[in-house]
């Protein structure tokens, strides 16, 4: 069984897949976020906590035009609903505030 690499110095959400990076899946923060937010989210965390690997999963995410492929297996392909409504349509969380 081939061991997969740690993601030292990984900043994209993509690339965890693409290049078979051990994840620790977060995606269930998508729906969190959906359910929970409000006109303005802080995201905090202490350094090297993952923001930046976060926000770019949720750009990923959004964007139009993803790859569903980066989010089979992951807690948010669970919610099939919820992925065909927002996965890759960015202008659809803007238009539900």
């Amino acid at each position: 069984m081939d061991k997969k690499k740690l993601p030292i110095g990984i900043e994209f959400f993509d690339n965890f897949k693409k290049d078979q990076f051990y994840y620790v899946d977060k995606t269930g923060f998508i729906r969190e976020l959906l359910e929970t937010r409000g006109s303005v989210n802080l995201f905090t965390r202490p350094r090297r906590f993952g923001k930046s690997w976060n926000m770019d999963m949720l750009k990923t995410f959004f964007e139009i035009g993803t790859d569903p492929f980066l989010f089979e297996g992951l807690e948010i392909s669970e919610d099939p609903a919820l992925c065909e409504q927002y996965m890759g349509k960015s202008g659809q969380m803007r238009s539900r505030v």
